[in-house]
């Protein structure tokens, strides 16, 4: 990879020590998992804490601002922003990418650190401005906003890096698939469709995984209330160090 005056030397060094363009057996199969508990801690967490924004799934916020103006309440603009505001993270990751020349398992480990810093930059606006306790204020929309460029990061992370992955948040697919091959292999006549029995087990981790980390969550934010975001940075912070 072509050194580039614009990166600091250390984070160069970091990213250098992965191949470019080809990501690990080991990665490909511990990072789906852990990444999938991420999602849930964040999305629960950033639900109940700031404002019942969906911070990992995305377009839930277009079926909680559409139900809110059926209703006739008031429209939370954070629930709208969302969704440009991902998609403005998702070009801003490509852009990274290109510009670095990035690929694979380089391109990973410096979105899992993108993550990191990000969801830590929530935990740290928690912690000074309590946004909890407002949570349609300025200061809550602004956490929201970071927490989904950081689950921008990580939906980024496997398609641009681990295409062949399952995706870790969009778990109605994940569910879709898990029943429906369920169904086809206690079928004793022709089944529906191919069974991909090894997508099958992944599929599964991750809808494990994603519940997991939403009950985490729920244990976080009424144990430790703001500080609750300590949880999934955590996390990102062990999703960094596999190999």
């Amino acid at each position: 990879m072509p050194a580039s005056p614009v990166i600091p030397g250390v984070l160069r060094t970091w990213i250098d020590r992965a191949d470019d363009s080809t990501v690990s057996l080991g990665l490909r199969e511990r990072l789906p998992p852990m990444l999938s508990v991420i999602a849930g801690t964040v999305d629960l967490t950033g639900f109940f804490t700031l404002g019942n924004i969906f911070t990992a799934h995305i377009t839930g916020n277009l079926v909680v601002a559409a139900a809110a103006a059926v209703r006739g309440g008031p429209i939370h603009l954070t629930q709208l922003l969302a969704i440009p505001v991902f998609m403005l993270a998702l070009a801003f990751v490509w852009l990274i990418a290109k510009a670095l020349n990035c690929r694979g398992q380089a391109l990973a480990r410096l979105l899992l650190l993108l993550q990191f810093l990000l969801l830590a930059a929530v935990l740290v606006s928690s912690i000074a401005f309590k946004p909890s306790t407002d949570p349609h204020g300025l200061m809550a929309g602004v956490a929201a906003m970071i927490a989904v460029c950081a689950m921008a990061c990580q939906y980024a992370l496997f398609r641009l890096a681990i295409p062949e992955a399952v995706s870790t948040a969009v778990m109605t697919g994940n569910l879709t698939n898990t029943v429906l091959s369920l169904m086809d292999m206690l079928s004793p006549d022709h089944p529906l469709m191919t069974v991909d029995k090894a997508r099958l087990m992944r599929s599964v981790r991750l809808l494990v995984g994603f519940l997991l980390g939403c009950i985490a969550a729920a244990a976080a934010i009424s144990l430790l209330g703001d500080w609750a975001w300590s949880l999934p940075v955590a996390l990102a912070a062990v999703a960094i160090a596999i190999r």
